[in-house]
């Protein structure tokens, strides 16, 4: 009788929800205010969300991250996105620094909620992947394998090398891990064959075809050259122009692709020591984490090439690509 009697007050919902929401007090403490069992509290609450006595509003823009959110899983295959906000937006000045921080922090905690020992991890190198690992919780070990990518970049500074972080990443799972030391680019065909013969480098080609998952951001040279590749003395003028003749949009793990997402065919592709594209679009889950709405063409070019399983972005990025694609 006591239990139909408090189920039938307007009133004792609301002080159950106030006590709850409001207040913060636990299921426990609500129980021992109103004299009533802590079953009785959970069922009063869900009352008063049922009835809308207590409605929930998440503002903006973290409803507008979310919208986005679903926009982007409407338009593309993805099997997950995370559109994050930043300190740089409403009214702020830009902070591209700032954004890249914002989407790195938002792929270590995606990274660490995924993560297990039976994985096999590779990663790129880059600016957004050694903000990502200085966020690396250490307290969480696993006994995962990861393995670079690619090879090496010598023009780069080495805390952005992929050699670097792939043994930082390692260092903070307390996992195993496997690099390619030998420079990315190569003069010839000739000397990259050479290389693939060393046993160490046949162990992380194999290695390769076990990714389970693989993470790196997104370098793009279309509308303009934005990508670091394209200022860092990695190409030499003719192989820009090259490149810009095959439609060039942007570069993953080393690999050049065109406004389709298919890699840009040439002797730059041959020279390369890198994953190769069809191995990497086998890969379970590809995690790309990017930022700057300068990339919304060849974040599309990534997108439509199904380059990226899972995308973690800014919001002003992610407005681009979905305006982009009503208007297309």
């Amino acid at each position: 009788m006591k239990g139909e009697v408090y189920n039938q007050s307007t009133w004792i919902a609301l002080k159950a929800a106030s006590y709850y929401f409001e207040q913060g007090k636990s299921l426990k403490e609500v129980a021992l205010i109103l004299n009533v069992s802590e079953s009785t509290v959970s069922r009063l609450i869900q009352r008063a969300k049922k009835e809308k006595i207590v409605e929930f509003v998440i503002g903006n823009p973290y409803k507008q991250c979310l919208d986005l959110e679903d926009q982007l899983l409407e338009q593309y295959p993805l099997k997950e996105v995370i559109v994050t906000h930043s300190g740089s937006e409403d009214g702020n000045p830009a902070d591209p620094e700032k954004d890249k921080m914002m989407v790195a922090l938002e792929g270590a905690r995606y990274l660490q909620r995924i993560i297990t020992s039976r994985d096999i991890l590779g990663i790129a190198w880059g600016g957004t992947m050694y903000y990502l690992i200085h966020y690396l919780n250490p307290c969480q070990r696993t006994d995962t394998i990861f393995v670079t990518l690619h090879g090496s970049l010598t023009c780069c500074d080495y805390e952005l090398d992929v050699h670097n972080l792939v043994s930082r990443m390692s260092m903070a799972f307390g996992g195993n891990y496997y690099s390619l030391s030998s420079a990315g680019l190569h003069k010839d065909v000739e000397s990259l064959s050479l290389i693939k013969n060393i046993n160490d480098v046949k162990q992380i080609f194999s290695l390769f075809q076990r990714l389970t998952i693989s993470i790196s951001g997104l370098g793009s040279f279309y509308p303009r050259l934005d990508s670091p590749l394209s200022r860092l003395q990695y190409l030499q003028p003719r192989e820009l122009t090259f490149l810009q003749s095959k439609g060039v949009y942007g570069d993953m793990m080393l690999r050049f692709f065109d406004g389709n997402g298919e890699e840009c065919d040439g002797e730059i592709k041959e020279r390369t020591l890198a994953i190769d594209i069809n191995t990497y679009k086998k890969i379970p889950r590809k995690i790309v984490v990017v930022s700057g709405v300068q990339k919304a063409k060849t974040l599309q070019a990534a997108l439509k090439g199904g380059l990226i399983d899972v995308l973690i972005i800014d919001r002003k990025l992610a407005q681009a690509v979905v305006m982009e694609n009503s208007t297309t």
